[in-house]
């Protein structure tokens, strides 16, 4: 497997939004996320994904 998995404050540097807003993605199921223990991370490619599709919503 080579996904890269990314933390909460890695998406919130991309995206440059916050903590509450990353969490609203999650929760929303807008932004895919698994958990390992009490850590959250979001898969690289989910985080592609996500943007690709929001640039299409925007086109």
């Amino acid at each position: 497997m080579t996904d890269e998995l990314l933390t909460v404050p890695e998406v919130m540097a991309r995206l440059k939004v916050g903590r509450t807003a990353v969490y609203d993605l999650i929760r929303t199921h807008r932004l895919p996320s698994l958990t390992i223990g009490r850590c959250r991370r979001i898969p690289a490619d989910g985080l592609r994904s996500f943007l690709a599709s929001r640039l299409e919503e925007a086109a």
